[in-house]
């Protein structure tokens, strides 16, 4: 084998774990060897080999049931990966709270709860809003929350709203997933979602997804009813969504195209695709 086959096999290699990787977090649970097939398309062999590779690395973990997760040395790598992208996106988040007068948050989802990655305190007041770097906030009464669960398919926005639940915080939280995915509607019809004193009496929110984002990731803004309420809802909206569309090409990770290109002229790929909902199925070289 010459040096550039060598090559161009470690590249597909490398190309198809990441992908295995990708199906387990987004299956959001336990998978077979199987299973990663019908998801992927790849060979049972091929499978075994690179999940054999992975779970020696701790990137996988098997269970006793013979089922696959992910594995534990991806949280730390999670976690860096998050401080990072708060670091890219500080210069934004520091002229967004400077336009707006407000503190802007950056925030992105993690399994059933939004986590703050970034943040960029008022400059103008005392009085401002803080929320700590690492915080997990839930999903269902927050800005940030509703901004991630309305880029996602209602039926996804509904399981993890069930599994996580809709607790009443304040006096004015929304309960109870009807109304709840009704009002993820309404978030994307205005293309901004709202929390207003409902997870904590006295603040107000406004939030938009980043599109284009390596995950599901809110932009907002939040400061205190007093002096920040629904009539600057519209100004701060705009502002934020022009402050994302910044973002997005910051964060944008380039699909690898050759790859993309080659998956339909596989010849090792002769497991058909999965009619599963709980994986999508991407056919891989």
């Amino acid at each position: 084998m010459s040096a550039s086959e060598r090559g161009t096999s470690g590249v597909q290699s490398v190309a198809r774990a990441f992908a295995l990787l990708e199906v387990m977090a987004e299956a959001r649970g336990e998978l077979s060897v199987s299973e990663l097939a019908e998801a992927t398309g790849l060979p049972l062999p091929t499978i075994h080999r690179i999940v054999r590779t992975l779970q020696e690395l701790g990137q996988v973990h098997q269970l006793a049931n013979r089922r696959y997760t992910l594995g534990p040395r991806l949280v730390g790598l999670g976690e860096r990966a998050s401080r990072m992208l708060g670091l890219r996106a500080a210069e934004g988040l520091k002229a967004l709270a400077e336009t707006i007068g407000e503190t802007a948050n950056l925030a992105v989802l993690d399994g059933d709860r939004a986590v703050y990655t970034a943040q960029a305190p008022s400059p103008r007041h005392s009085m401002r809003m803080f929320s700590e770097i690492g915080r997990r906030v839930p999903l269902h009464s927050t800005g940030v929350g509703k901004a991630l669960l309305a880029q996602m398919p209602a039926e996804t926005a509904r399981r993890l709203l069930a599994g996580a639940g809709t607790p009443r915080l304040t006096a004015h939280t929304i309960t109870g997933i009807e109304p709840l995915l009704a009002e993820l509607a309404a978030a994307r019809d205005r293309g901004h979602a709202l929390d207003d004193s409902e997870h904590e009496l006295g603040v107000f929110c406004v939030a938009v997804p980043v599109p284009g984002a390596p995950s599901p990731t809110a932009l907002s803004v939040s400061g205190p009813t007093t002096r920040f309420s629904r009539d600057r809802a519209g100004e701060a909206a705009a502002l934020l969504r022009a402050a994302a569309a910044r973002m997005t090409g910051q964060f944008a990770c380039p699909e690898p195209a050759p790859a993309r290109r080659a998956a339909s002229h596989s010849s090792d790929s002769g497991v058909p695709p999965s009619s599963r909902s709980t994986t999508s199925t991407r056919k891989l070289p």
